[in-house]
């Protein structure tokens, strides 16, 4: 399983794979053409109390985590919709290269 993770903020790369959007809102100032997502899985993001409740403080990064990992275990049909056989990059929009949840996701695919 080759899996990335990308700022969507970013540009576009053929390196990418297909692209996933992992955030429940869509990124503020993009547009469909120029995010070049090929795939918007916004319910398998944090739900909005979770979102809202870590607004991003790394000092609940570790409970995020973990809160999170439990959410996405009731989501197996849309963690299903992740091709395994091919590239892909989770892409997210929060400027914290270090605490989003794209990172957790890539980390919670490749335990299961």
């Amino acid at each position: 399983m080759d899996i990335r993770v990308k700022r969507v903020y970013e540009p576009p790369e053929e390196s990418d794979g297909r692209r996933i959007l992992v955030d429940r809102l869509w990124p503020r100032g993009l547009t469909k053409q120029k995010a070049k997502v090929d795939l918007w899985l916004k319910d398998l993001g944090p739900s909005t109390p979770l979102r809202q409740w870590f607004n991003h403080e790394p000092a609940k990064w570790d409970e995020f985590q973990k809160r999170y990992r439990e959410e996405l275990k009731g989501k197996k049909d849309l963690l299903n919709r992740i091709p395994r056989d091919e590239k892909v990059t989770l892409i997210y929009g929060a400027r914290d290269k270090l605490h989003n949840e794209a990172l957790v996701l890539k980390n919670f695919l490749t335990k299961h």
